[in-house]
């Protein structure tokens, strides 16, 4: 029976012990990092290809003939001009009437007047 109460007294001491918490401590010291391993060779990259030969092209065709043009056409005969009519005959022209004497100047100043 010791056992017993000693289990019950236990197994209540852990339930109350869930319900009452306590602060964290202060954390310990972070652990050492672990080694990196070796890093691979990388590969080689292999050749490139050869391109392949380009085709030849195909020969070009022959130009048709070139028809001849047809013959042009001669111009039309021109016609004769019409007589010319005459024209009728000149009047004479009526006599030209005397100038009156000249007189004669003494020295002095000459106008001119033009015509008006």
């Amino acid at each position: 029976m010791k056992f017993s109460q000693l289990l019950l007294a236990g197994a209540a001491s852990l339930a109350l012990a869930g319900c009452i918490s306590a602060p964290a401590g202060p954390p310990g010291p972070q652990g050492a990092t672990g080694r990196t391993g070796a890093t691979g060779d990388t590969g080689y990259t292999g050749a490139t290809g050869y391109t392949g030969a380009t085709g030849s092209t195909g020969a070009t065709g022959n130009t048709g003939a070139t028809g001849y043009t047809g013959a042009t056409g001669g111009a039309g005969a021109t016609g004769d001009t019409g007589a010319t009519g005459y024209t009728g005959a000149t009047g004479n022209t009526g006599a030209t009437g005397r100038t009156g004497a000249t007189g004669t100047t003494k020295g002095g100043t000459v106008v001119i007047v033009p015509p008006q």
